[in-house]
């Protein structure tokens, strides 16, 4: 049995840097950080699969300095690692990395449960992990907050409805998007720091997977940002004269006129 977590680089700074010429975002790794809501889902599948005695692997897809991040999960108990890394992934919305991640399991043989954040900090469209499920026929519960019991058929879990909290028994295989504080997330051990800086990551290819390179990357995005600009930043001041009197009364209507 086999629980894959999957994760995510976001930049690690609130400045997001633009390509002048292209208008589209410049992902350096050496500001990244991995996904805050991937954490929660990287501390559930380490639990379960201690647990369980399942095997866990950690997916990513990105540039090559993103190893940092899955080298991160091995030290917090994650067993195993693929960074899936390709120019031919350049570009790709969320139906394409769905479409990339669902070829990396059915390379690695299918999975039982797969795990993956409720949504990214950076595009907060919550899209990859009920995608993902629909790319492998799997079934899908979204923003979990509990995960309650596991077995060889199915899982149960408790999920956030927004107008209340829902409990279901869902059969196997099955992704679930976790939501943020949904369990613990410990800080890696002395051990794991030195078992995770030890183990070998593997690194996949659009070829290794054998993907369709109309379903992955830029050519497989059926999403089409036009283009992404930065809000040009400004002060503007405006001076009240008068008596104290009279400035508070005139800032009172500046007020007024904006909130209005």
């Amino acid at each position: 049995m086999r629980i894959v977590v999957c994760v995510k680089q976001v930049p690690g700074t609130n400045q997001v840097y633009l390509d002048p010429e292209t208008r589209s975002i410049i992902r350096e790794a050496r500001h990244a950080v991995l996904n805050p809501y991937d954490a929660f889902a990287v501390a559930w599948a380490a639990a379960l699969g201690k647990q369980h005695g399942w095997e866990t692997l950690a997916l990513s897809m990105g540039i090559p300095a993103v190893d940092s991040l899955l080298r991160d999960a091995l030290c917090r108990g994650i067993d195993r690692a693929v960074l899936l890394t390709d120019r031919l992934f350049a570009g790709a919305d969320t139906w394409a990395t769905a479409n990339t991640l669902a070829a990396a399991v059915r390379k690695l043989g299918g999975a039982s449960l797969i795990l993956c954040g409720k949504m990214a900090i950076d595009g907060d469209t919550a899209q990859t992990g009920p995608e993902l499920a629909e790319c492998l026929g799997y079934a899908v519960v979204t923003d979990v907050t509990e995960i309650q019991a596991l077995s060889g058929e199915q899982v149960q879990v408790c999920r956030n409805t927004g107008d209340g909290m829902q409990q279901l028994q869902v059969q196997l295989p099955a992704v679930l998007t976790v939501a943020k504080d949904s369990c613990e997330t410990p800080m890696p051990s002395i051990a794991g720091l030195a078992r995770g800086a030890g183990r070998p990551l593997a690194c996949w290819s659009a070829a290794d997977l054998g993907a369709d390179p109309g379903l992955i990357g830029k050519n497989g995005s059926p999403t089409r940002v036009v283009r992404t600009e930065t809000p040009p930043l400004g002060k503007q001041s405006r001076p009240l004269a008068g008596t104290v009197e009279q400035q508070a009364a005139a800032l009172e209507k500046i007020i007024r006129e904006i909130v209005s």
